[in-house]
């Protein structure tokens, strides 16, 4: 029999006695009530960088979304399964958030592996290599940029595809609709693995500043 790694049932020990004992009562009301989440965070599955943990969300209050390179796909009603899009829509319409934010990270894999499909495990045939070719256009712009460093371009290209899925986001008609009506804001966002610093994206311009401590 196959046996659950040691060092998850530790850390469900660690999280028993420690946060879901400090927060029961929060926890049985979220059982009771439900989820009423007001972000809906859209992420990488880098396990470097967990929203819960770089904003110190407590149960309750995101509502995530992570994949290879916290990527929004456009629109596309279609026979296929799309699970993003599942996601946004169910967060959209049904727990009607009021703020969608696209948080990218340095030293990203998947965004790596867009600029130099021969260094990743990247076929025209995978999940992983289809699922990044949203990104090929700008990809080949940041490519023949000759005066950026490999550094640059990686950096460059985290920060192109928050804009380029925030675009995305307006391709879904809800999105669309309830952000025209002031409803929902659309953020971008920006975080370094290294130092933790965090860069919020200026809704006017597209670059991407610190903000205040």
């Amino acid at each position: 029999m196959n046996r659950f790694p040691e060092r998850l049932l530790n850390g469900y020990r660690n999280f028993m006695s420690g946060r879901f004992s400090e927060q029961q009562k929060r926890y049985r009301a979220l059982a009771e009530t439900g989820q009423k989440p007001k972000t809906l965070m859209i992420a990488c599955c880098d396990s470097r960088a967990a929203p819960e943990t770089i904003f110190d969300a407590g149960p309750g209050e995101l509502f995530v979304i992570r994949n290879v390179a916290n990527l929004v796909p456009p629109y596309e009603p279609d026979s296929q399964y799309h699970a993003t899009s599942a996601a946004l829509e169910f967060a959209v319409q049904s727990l009607r958030v009021s703020d969608i934010v696209v948080m990218g990270h340095g030293r990203c894999g998947g965004i790596k592996a867009a600029l130099d499909p021969d260094a990743g495990p990247l076929s025209p045939g995978d999940f992983i290599g289809k699922w990044m070719g949203m990104l090929k256009p700008v990809a080949k712009q940041i490519q023949e940029a000759g005066i950026l460093t490999a550094g640059e371009r990686q950096r460059a290209l985290e920060r192109v595809s928050i804009r380029n899925s925030i675009t995305n986001l307006r391709t879904f008609p809800c999105v669309r609709l309830l952000e025209e009506r002031g409803r929902l804001t659309l953020h971008g966002a920006w975080f370094d693995i290294s130092t933790g610093e965090l860069w919020i994206m200026d809704a006017g311009t597209g670059d991407f500043l610190r903000p205040d401590p």
